[in-house]
C-alpha cells in the first residue's frame, strides 16, 4: 500500500458553500481512502455516492447518511495520479472539500512535499469491456495496453463544441485543468445557494461572446478538466483507473454517468475475482 510519509493538514473554502474545511490527512497501513466526520467514517466508495447533481457527494450510507463530504472528485483524482491507496482524512469545519484553484494541482504539490511510503497494491488490468449509454451520452471502458482517455464535450461555446481531447502523456495539463461553467448561470446558481465560493482564480467562466473569464492554462482546458473528473470518479471503485490498463472513451457525460459506469466497472472487476 502507498500512503503519505507523514501527516498533512490543509484547509480551504468550498466551491459550492464557500465554507472553510480542514483536511487533516494521516498515513494508514490499511487499504482504502476514508473520511472521518463527526465520529462517522465515510469510505471513498462508489456505493456511498448520494448525489451527483452539482458535484460528487459521499455519505455514511450505512449509518443513515447523516454525514457527508462533497466535491471529492479533484482530491480523488490527485490520489489516483499519485497512486495513494491508503489514507485517513479527518474533516473539520465544513463538509465540502477545499477547492483551492479548481484543479488537482495544489493537492499533488502538497503530497509531493510530504513524500510517500510503500508501494500501491498491484491490480489486474481490465479484462472485459464496460459500457454505459444514455441518450447522446456514453462512457466506454475497453481493455488496452495502458490507460488512455478520450473525452468529447459539446458545449455552447466555439472552442468546446464537438470537441475531443485525449490524454496519454499530457498529465500536467490534466492536473492543472480548472473547473468551469457558464458565466451567465452563476448569478442564478448563487441565488439557489450554490457556487458561493466561485472566484476568477478557481473557475473558468464560459462567456456568451465565445471567450473566457480568465486566460486558459492550456488549450481546451475545460475539456481536460472533464478527464480529471472521470479519473477521480472511477477511483471510487477502489481500483486505480491508471493501473487498470483501459481505453476510456467518453462522450458528453457528467458525474452522474461517470458514477453509473463506475458501478458497472466495480461489478465487472468483482466478478472476475470470484
Amino acid at each position: 500500500m502507498k500512503t503519505l510519509k507523514s501527516n498533512l493538514k490543509l484547509s480551504g473554502n468550498g466551491l459550492m458553500t464557500n465554507q472553510n474545511t480542514v483536511f487533516d490527512m494521516h498515513p494508514s497501513n490499511e487499504k482504502g481512502i476514508r473520511f472521518h466526520i463527526n465520529n462517522s467514517i465515510i469510505e471513498a466508495n462508489v456505493n456511498n455516492v448520494v448525489s451527483t447533481e452539482h458535484c460528487v457527494v459521499l455519505a455514511d450510507v450505512q449509518s443513515g447518511a447523516k454525514n457527508k463530504i462533497a466535491l471529492i472528485e479533484h482530491f480523488m483524482a490527485a490520489l489516483a495520479i499519485k497512486e495513494i491507496d491508503a489514507l485517513d482524512i479527518f474533516v473539520e469545519g465544513g463538509f465540502e472539500t477545499p477547492i483551492f484553484d479548481g484543479s488537482s494541482k495544489k493537492w499533488i504539490e502538497e503530497f509531493d512535499k510530504i513524500g510517500y511510503t510503500g508501494e500501491s497494491i498491484d491490480i489486474e488490468p481490465l479484462k472485459a469491456p464496460v459500457y454505459f449509454e444514455k441518450g447522446k451520452s456514453s462512457v466506454v471502458l475497453l481493455p488496452s495496453d495502458k490507460t488512455k482517455i478520450t473525452y468529447a464535450v459539446n458545449f455552447n461555446h466555439p472552442d468546446l463544441k464537438n470537441r475531443w481531447v485525449n490524454y496519454e502523456n499530457n498529465i500536467d495539463e490534466i492536473i492543472e485543468a480548472r473547473t468551469f461553467g457558464y458565466l451567465k448561470d452563476l448569478e442564478t446558481f448563487q441565488k439557489m445557494g450554490y457556487s458561493l465560493g466561485v472566484t476568477i482564480e478557481n473557475t473558468v467562466g464560459l462567456k456568451d461572446d465565445g471567450t473566457y473569464t480568465t486566460e486558459l492554462r492550456s488549450e481546451f482546458e475545460p475539456c481536460k478538466h472533464k478527464i480529471l473528473d472521470i479519473m477521480g470518479d472511477l477511483y471510487l471503485t477502489g481500483y486505480n483507473p491508471f493501473k487498470l490498463n483501459m481505453n476510456v472513451i467518453v462522450k458528453e457525460a457528467g458525474h452522474g454517468y461517470h458514477i453509473e459506469c463506475a458501478k458497472m466497472l466495480l461489478k465487472n472487476l468483482k466478478d472476475k475475482e470470484k
